[in-house]
């Protein structure tokens, strides 16, 4: 198999990582950077954000394991101490995988001219403007919805729910779920602007466009990304038609990870 180890800048899981080399190596695998079919990343859930983010455009060819040097992350199965167990499995691999739902985002500006800018998350994407409060028409399938005004939007994917969403008081969606989330930042409601003020699920045949109305500069992220951007005329979100695979030898359960990362033991 072509595999690919990506990996974050700490020691631990630089170490980490040439021993997993060394050990798939002998285990008759290659080591392929440029056209893998399987990416193993060693770190934490944003070294597996950055693996998919440079993969982004062959997501339909690869599959991606995540090992965590740190604590348990939503993305990394496999822990530090478990290379010989993941290399086994690696070696009696039948294809299975599970696959997660991305975000599209299609970012159009006030200058025709100047080309519609495309990019896919597998978290979440913010939009905040940069220096007063964001004043946004919310259209929910080209027909208006709200006019927000306030802090941002968040718009967000099950998988990226726990995320930024979550702090914002958004819903945990299990990623079976083909939906996506919009989440207001610090709304504004008084007379003049009135919002629903709840978080909204966005059914996978729908799609968010969020149209700007005043000129200025914006922040939009995606994911770790940060885009300033300026005379954004509208940002369109739907589901993707790509989607993320994870080899499926060791899959932790959904809810068994929300449990791990907010609550704990009881």
């Amino acid at each position: 198999m072509k595999i690919s180890v990506f990996h974050n800048q700490q020691s631990t899981s630089i170490l980490l990582a040439r021993e997993l080399r060394k050990k798939l190596l002998a285990a008759g695998n290659s080591i392929c950077e440029s056209d893998p079919e399987l990416v193993v990343t060693v770190g934490g859930d944003g070294t597996l954000l950055a693996a998919f983010h440079r993969y982004a455009h062959k997501l339909n060819e690869l599959r991606f394991v995540g090992v965590h040097t740190g604590h348990l992350g939503f993305y990394t199965d496999w822990r530090d101490y478990e290379l010989d167990e993941l290399v086994e499995s690696l070696s009696n691999d039948q294809g299975e995988s599970v696959s997660y739902p991305l975000l599209d985002i299609k970012i159009s500006y006030q200058d025709v001219s100047r080309d519609t800018q495309h990019f896919l998350a597998l978290n979440e994407s913010t939009i905040k403007r940069m220096n007063s409060t964001m004043v946004t028409d919310v259209y929910i399938k080209d027909e208006l919805f709200e006019r927000f005004r306030g802090d941002g939007l968040s718009i967000s994917t099950p998988t990226g729910s726990t995320a930024y969403n979550k702090s914002a008081g958004g819903a945990v969606l299990h990623p079976r779920i083909n939906a996506l989330q919009l989440t207001e930042i610090a709304s504004l409601n008084n007379r003049v602007y009135r919002t629903l003020g709840s978080p909204l699920i966005i059914a996978s045949d729908e799609w968010i466009r969020i149209e700007i109305s005043e000129e200025d500069e914006y922040l939009v992220t995606v994911d770790q990304l940060n885009l300033h951007q300026s005379n954004i005329a509208a940002i369109q979100y739907k589901i993707a038609a790509e989607r993320i695979h994870f080899a499926s030898y060791r899959h932790t359960h959904f809810w068994r990870r929300v449990k791990d990362a907010f609550i704990g033991e009881l």
